[in-house]
């Protein structure tokens, strides 16, 4: 089975304070109090984050263009079993794609959001921005799988 090949481009840049993937918390809730990130789109795009302001939380897809070579397999550092990278979040994936749910704190600029709860490198390509629905993207009955005894992610997501 051949794949098509297609482009993404990005509508603009992350901006956080890890200047490498091995400086990144595991998860955007790790780090306490979690640091203030910006989330800066290209001029050509600013028209799409109009009524942005009403949201609490969004969803911020990026590329981890760090990322060089994928590990389909990998051994977390907290467990120590083998564990598939599908089975996880770890960033060295196939298409490096990322998400995070991100607190919103409003504009610091027309084209610049105030985000907490971003996990990425500094400089991270920003492909998309989505509100967080909660009557769509929250599953509280959801399973964490081989997580679960590992869960660490602050449960409380009112902004900060």
């Amino acid at each position: 089975m051949t794949s098509p090949l297609f482009t993404v481009r990005p509508i603009g840049t992350l901006h956080t304070p890890w200047r490498n993937i091995a400086d990144c918390p595991r998860n955007g809730r790790q780090p306490d109090p979690a640091p203030l990130c910006t989330a800066h789109v290209l001029t050509e795009f600013v028209g799409g984050l109009r009524s942005l302001d009403s949201f609490s939380h969004l969803l911020l897809i990026y590329w981890m263009d760090q990322v060089t070579v994928p590990e389909l397999t990998f051994i977390p550092p907290f467990d120590g079993q083998t564990r598939g990278v599908f089975s996880a979040r770890n960033p060295r994936r196939p298409n490096p794609i990322g998400l995070s749910v991100v607190a919103f704190e409003g504009f610091a600029a027309p084209d610049c959001l105030n985000v907490r709860f971003l996990d990425c490198v500094d400089g991270t390509p920003l492909l998309d921005i989505k509100p967080y629905l909660t009557t769509t993207d929250c599953e509280p009955a959801a399973s964490m799988g081989w997580l679960e005894p590992h869960a660490t992610r602050n449960r409380n997501t009112s902004r900060s």
